[in-house]
């Protein structure tokens, strides 16, 4: 018998099963949507330079590292 692995979805924190499931890694429809929405509504942010209202990124600050 083969060994299911599951996955701790990242929404509700509920154990679901990785193989066919179609939502992977979240657990069903309704916690994908929620994910959705939080991302929509900027609960999430990937950390990054600030960007101007023209779509332009300014100079890095004095004293910041280079990458």
């Amino acid at each position: 018998m083969a060994s299911l692995e599951l996955v701790r979805c990242p929404t509700c924190k509920a154990e679901t099963r990785w193989e066919g499931n179609p939502h992977r890694p979240i657990c069903s429809r309704r916690c994908k949507l929620e994910d959705l929405g939080n991302w929509a509504a900027e609960r999430y942010r990937i950390p990054g330079r600030e960007v101007t209202a023209e779509g332009e990124i300014p100079e890095k600050p004095a004293g910041e590292d280079e990458d």
